[in-house]
């Protein structure tokens, strides 16, 4: 069903998320993990920090901390050592620990696999909860970060600032089979392309559907 905020029609839509899956086939998150735990907790750790500079803390942290029960036993000192460099570390350690604890007491020691169950533990919010859902388990969802928000504004998908309004959006405009491809896809492509400061218009293949007013005009012969 179209949102009422969106100014793309259904063609347009669908050439949307066509382009986004034939130039990011096999899009998915950068964040590095080899569980559905340290991918938990790899995204708490890339609020406000790269997923570069996360990949650089978590080869290490993932080699100390090998289990749920060694995050939830942690000391909180320590751990905050061990991830200072994502910033905003005091509140980090708090997440994920607490996290950890709540998975051994409420979930048998088991990162759950809903929503709904995600969502109750600290620190977890629809964003990070729809990446462990779509990366770790495969079931559709649409994570809103930062590319997404910026995006799905600037090509008309959605006027909307609040991200769990997007995320209900674009869930609406784009088929559930299309879920994952579009939300891993939009980030790439507002690393590579649509970038927040200066967005690469020529080398953009979704320019035509584009409404935002800013965008910047093509070359003669574009």
């Amino acid at each position: 069903m179209k949102s009422n905020t969106c100014k793309l029609n259904t063609d347009e839509i669908n050439a949307v998320a066509a382009y986004l899956q034939d130039r990011y086939p096999q899009a998915k998150t950068e964040l590095q993990f080899g569980n559905p735990f340290e991918l938990l907790t790899s995204t708490i750790l890339s609020a406000q920090c790269t997923d570069k500079r996360v990949n650089i803390v978590v080869k290490t942290l993932f080699q100390r901390y090998r289990t749920v029960q060694d995050y939830a036993s942690a000391d909180p000192e320590v751990f905050e050592e061990e991830i200072k460099s994502t910033g905003f570390y005091k509140n980090k350690t708090k997440m994920i620990i607490g996290a950890a604890q709540s998975i051994l007491k409420d979930f048998n020691g088991q990162v759950p696999t809903t929503m709904e169950q995600l969502v109750t533990l600290p620190g977890v919010g629809r964003k990070t909860a729809s990446c462990v859902l779509a990366a770790a388990f495969d079931v559709p969802a649409i994570a809103v970060d930062t590319h997404v928000l910026r995006i799905s504004n600037r090509l008309g998908l959605v006027s909307l600032k609040d991200p769990e309004k997007i995320e209900f959006a674009l869930c609406a405009l784009f088929d559930k089979d299309k879920w994952i491809a579009v939300s891993f896809g939009l980030v790439l492509f507002g690393r590579e392309i649509c970038q927040a400061k200066k967005p690469l218009c020529d080398k953009c293949g979704i320019y035509d559907v584009c409404k935002w007013p800013e965008k910047k005009p093509l070359p003669p012969g574009r």
